[in-house]
């Protein structure tokens, strides 16, 4: 049972799926290229949609695209694509599972120009180190900033789909690359 006493960022409510991602891992630093590639696929089911939506939906995409092992997805063919319009589980969305495809595709690229995918993301951050904000309100985080406008635009020049600077906004707080914990929230500091 999550302690509703805490503190939280005021978007997770009190719905106990969200909590337990806010708590346990939203704005947690990750440096594992298959847990990046995990929330790259989740974030670009997720636009146009709540996040919640794709949380209550997370072990049926873990599922569909075979436990997000990106070169297994990156040789998913159109008969899979075809399957996975079919599964009730996920968001049935032709263009956004072509686009998980192609981005697997992409990624594995990416490691092989930068060693991993999350060098390649560090790159565009200062020092290399994640950016920490200091938000009193929820109405003060920005949807999106000149961070993510950069790192969208370059893997848009790189033929990415579905990440445009808000989902990258949202990928970068997600993956603790920019922390937006609220000031008085319990995983500030974590």
């Amino acid at each position: 049972m999550m302690d509703l006493s805490l503190k939280r960022c005021d978007w997770c409510g009190t719905d106990p799926l969200y909590m337990e991602y806010h708590d346990k891992e939203w704005g947690r630093e990750v440096t594992d290229d298959k847990k990046m590639f995990e929330f790259l696929v989740l974030e670009g089911a997720q636009a146009g949609l709540s996040w919640i939506t794709i949380l209550r939906k997370r072990e049926n995409y873990r599922k569909a695209f075979a436990g997000f092992d990106v070169h297994k997805v990156a040789a998913f063919t159109e008969n899979d694509v075809d399957r996975l319009m079919l599964d009730a589980g996920i968001i049935r969305n032709r263009r956004k599972i072509e686009a998980a495809v192609t981005n697997a595709k992409l990624f594995i690229e990416i490691q092989k120009e930068f060693g991993s995918f999350c060098k390649y993301m560090k790159s565009f951050l200062p020092d290399n180190k994640p950016v920490v904000n200091y938000w009193k309100t929820q109405g003060e985080i920005p949807a999106s900033t000149a961070l993510s406008d950069t790192i969208s635009k370059d893997m848009k020049k790189r033929g990415f789909k579905f990440f445009g600077t808000t989902i990258c906004y949202a990928h970068l707080q997600a993956v603790g690359y920019v922390n937006d914990h609220l000031a008085d929230c319990h995983c500030r500091n974590f």
